[in-house]
């Protein structure tokens, strides 16, 4: 395995600020952006992840459908106001390859409801293949495989 040059390290933990800030902020056009057009982003739980199940929470297989999520997000769903808090792992290199990197990190998310005590919403880690682009890395496909089978009510914002 290859190791990150300083310059790569700084930019993909960038790329993975940038995603947790535009998810925490709501900004879901900058949370969209940080991937490529013909990106893949999927939420599993652990279980049909380790068992090979093809079962998915969200499962988005463009940027196109990214946005559609935003939109809905911000039009059209309607559920309890909450705020969450992305914790994210340093990004650890698993494969380098000729366009970008497969990457690893753990994350946590808490959440926050009006009025209520913060909670540990979601903990997992995120597989990622991780492009080089003009404008920087971009994410061309995101697993997030959170850890518990259970999920309290409902995912409203992409993890």
């Amino acid at each position: 395995m290859s190791a990150f040059t300083p310059e790569d390290l700084a930019a993909v933990t960038q790329l993975y600020a940038d995603y947790a800030a535009a998810a925490d902020n709501g900004d879901w056009d900058a949370w969209c952006a940080l991937f490529t057009e013909d990106c893949r982003y999927r939420l599993v739980p652990r279980e049909n992840h380790e068992r090979g199940l093809p079962l998915a929470t969200m499962d988005f297989e463009s940027r196109g459908m990214l946005q559609d999520r935003a939109y809905a997000v911000r039009e059209t769903l309607f559920h309890d106001p909450y705020y969450q808090r992305h914790v994210v792992g340093v990004p650890r290199l698993l494969k380098e390859e000729p366009d970008g990197w497969q990457v690893e990190a753990n994350y946590a998310v808490f959440r926050t409801k009006l009025s209520q005590p913060t909670q540990v919403f979601n903990v997992g880690r995120t597989l990622d293949h991780v492009l080089r682009t003009p404008e920087g890395p971009r994410f061309k496909s995101r697993l997030v495989i959170y850890d518990s089978e259970l999920i309290p009510n409902s995912i409203i914002y992409p993890i």
